[in-house]
This record gives C-alpha cells, structure tokens and sequence, in this order.
C-alpha cells in the first residue's frame, strides 16, 4: 500500500505525536469518561489505542463482537501498550459477543467507538444516539440507501441532545488538508472545474472458508468481500477521497453519475463477488465534473489523492511530504505542521464533550457515504444514476436474519445492462 496508511501514520515523526497527544487536554479533576469498543478488529483497536490518548481521565470498560478471539486479540494487544494499559478495565463480565453485543456495551459507556465492518453502522448509530451516547463512527456509515437515510434521522436526533458525532473520514481532520482546502474555499484557483479522485492500491485481504463455516459466520469473517457488509471496495475505502472531493466542493454533491467497473484479478472464491476497479463520471448541477477512479490491483501503480482543476491554475490533495500543492503563478507548498490525524479525531472528540460543545460530522459523513454508493449503483448496473435516484433507492442490502445458521446464497458478481437498479 501507499504512504496514506494508518500504520504510516502511527510510525510518524514524535513532534507530530507531540503536538496531536498534548492537544484539548481537560483539568485533572473533570470526571471518568466511559469508552465502549464495537468491533474489535484491526480498526477498531487502532479507535480505543487513539481514544485512550486523548484524555487524561477515560477508562475503556466494555468490548463487543460477534468473534470471541478477535475480541481477545484485541485486548491483549491494548493491554501490551504501557502508555494505556493503566487506563483499561475491561473484566470477563463486560467482553460481550453476538450481534446483541453492541445494546451491552452501549449500556456500559459514556462514549462508543462504532468500528464493525459498515453494514452495521446505521442500527448501532441509532441504538447509541437513543442510549444518549457520545460517539465516533468509523467511515462509511452504510452500503445502502436506507442506511444513509437512518444515518442523517439519527444525527439530527443527536444534535437535539447535544452529542457529539465524530466520522472515520479522517483526511477532514489532518492539518495540510485543512489548509489546502481553506485556500481553494477562498479561491487560489478560481473556480473549480474539474476534481479527480483517486485510489490504486494492491488487493486487499480476504479468507478462504475454514471447514464447518456457516454461510453467516463465513460471510462475516470475510466480511471485506460482500457488499452487504462492506459496500465494495469503492465505499468502503475509496470514500475518503470522494469525501474530500465534496469538501472542496463545500459539501455540496454531483447530481448524476455514470461510469463502469468490473473484477479481472479478484475472481477467487475467497474475493466473494465485489469489484476490483471502478470508474466512475460524476457531474455537478453547475456543470463541474468529479471523476473517480479507484483499483486494488496487486503489482500495479499506486495513487491516493485528490486533483482540483480551476479557472485560475490546480492543486493536489496527497498525504506524502510533499503532496499538498497548488500551482496558479506562483506554486504554493504546504509545510505547516503535520498531525496524525487518527488521533486528533479523538483529541478533538473528547475536547467537544468537556467543553460541552458538541461535534457533529453527520451530514457529511452520510451524504459522502451516499456519493460512494450512488458510484457503484452506476457501475453495478451499467446506467445513469441521480443523486435523487440512489437517496431513494429502496435497495436493502441485508440478511434475512441475524443469526449464525441462516441461510444465505452466495451473491452473484454485478452485470452491468443485467444488474437493475432497485
């Protein structure tokens, strides 16, 4: 993989750390913030590391996930980091599993971390925001349109009992890209016309099915692969960099899309039957194109970055060293401070609760979530999708029940021209 990694950035230079573990920090004497943890993966463990970090006076009390080792792992792997092992008290009586886990360590905390694979982020937001939880929500938020539409009824809900709500899409909260975005907001290149998102990476995981699997346990343990639990790819990864399309864009969204996609290296079992390329030409009311392009291809060219075109000269959204630029007359190159932004989502997550001033990312996180899916809608189904068209689609992309001995068909690959819009 590239340079945009969560290990890259969790390897960054000490004065970065420095400068995002010593931000928002609380008087001594506020009171014990809560964390629970839903969903233990790699991301998930990463969140609760991030969130021990960004106050002094939190506790992590409660776990939950459908897989007990995975739970474990994580656990052992909290505990092994001297800088937060002090800071965890999670005893047998509070690891919870099963697809109820989530209503128990809800229960348990003052603050949730929301890390299942994204299937499950729309019922786990609205249980948390009616428990009066604080939360964070790792990035995307759903894989469908009913979802996305749960998803912005419970932020408003939030928003009305004053808690904050802080998104996995974590290029909004890193330095050079605030800086680079405050620019183009005030014009450093005219008016925009062209965006380009970009996302070429190797092949990401996936697991072949171990002997005595249920079609449930198997799907969920290969969760990357079906795009009732992980969107595709295009949403589940390619979504930061469409967000920060629509940030430059001052959060508004494209009105159409068309575009294709297909799977030509990704045809084992194990890959389930998501994409591997996808291609997609967004246009906006006012004329402005975004074209997305996103591959996880192994031995190929890799890209992570966002390109803006304007009247007055271009810029690049890229997290290297010197990935920040933009060229008009005279070429400007970001070389302000680096933070690691994982870590100042919480920082800036736990200074919104102390200070009763809540965050609340929930338009943007849902609508950049929708944009993800109104793209592969267009390439799934090989025609012209409105945003009008994906925000109303009544395509449900979930099980018939949660349970670990139902019965589910292994879904079949898209066919564009076959494949109907629902």
């Amino acid at each position: 993989m590239s340079s945009f990694t969560r290990r890259t950035f969790l390897a960054a230079s000490a004065t970065a750390a420095a400068i995002a573990t010593t931000q928002h920090l609380p008087a001594a004497d506020t009171p014990l913030l809560r964390i629970g943890l839903v969903g233990c993966g790699g991301r998930g463990t990463g969140a609760a590391s991030e969130a021990l970090k960004a106050d002094p006076n939190v506790k992590l009390v409660s776990m939950g996930d459908v897989f007990d080792d995975r739970l474990q792992s994580s656990l052992e792997k909290l505990q092994k980091n001297d800088k937060i092992a002090s800071k965890i008290d999670v005893p047998e009586s509070r690891r919870h599993l099963g697809f109820d886990a989530y209503q128990k360590v809800i229960a348990e905390c003052d603050v949730v971390l929301l890390c299942t694979p994204p299937h499950f982020r729309p019922m786990h937001l609205a249980a948390a925001v009616e428990a009066g939880k604080h939360i964070f929500a790792e990035k995307p938020v759903a894989v469908d349109a009913p979802g996305v539409r749960s998803v912005l009824a419970t932020c408003e809900k939030a928003k009305k009992k004053n808690l904050s709500i802080v998104s996995g899409l974590c290029l909004r909260y890193d330095y050079g890209f605030r800086e680079i975005v405050r620019r183009l907001h005030d014009g450093a290149i005219g008016d925009i016309r062209v965006l380009f998102a970009n996302d070429y990476r190797s092949s990401n995981w996936a697991k072949e099915r171990k002997p005595g699997m249920t079609d449930m346990q198997y799907q969920m343990y290969n969760w990357y692969n079906y795009t009732w639990l992980s969107g595709d790819f295009n949403v589940e990864q390619h979504v930061h960099f469409l967000d920060v399309c629509a940030w430059v864009m001052k959060n508004t969204y494209p009105v159409s899309a068309v575009g294709i996609g297909g799977r030509q290296v990704r045809t084992q079992p194990q890959h389930g039957h998501i994409y591997d390329h996808f291609s997609i030409f967004f246009e906006y009311a006012d004329g402005t194109r975004l074209l997305s392009n996103t591959r996880q291809q192994p031995k190929c060219k890799n890209d992570m970055s966002a390109e803006v075109i304007g009247a007055k000269g271009r810029a690049r959204l890229q997290e290297t060293s010197d990935g920040l630029w933009i060229k008009t007359d005279k070429q400007w190159l970001y070389d302000g401070p680096r933070n690691l932004m994982y870590q100042t989502e919480h920082d800036e997550l736990f200074a919104s609760i102390r200070s009763g001033k809540p965050i609340n990312n929930g338009e943007y996180m849902a609508k950049s979530t929708l944009l993800a899916i109104m793209g592969r809608m267009a390439a799934y189904t090989g025609q012209q999708i409105t945003w009008d068209m994906a925000f109303h689609s009544k395509e449900e992309l979930k099980p018939p029940a949660y349970d670990w001995n139902v019965p589910l068909e292994e879904p079949k690959v898209a066919m564009p021209g076959v494949t109907k819009f629902v």
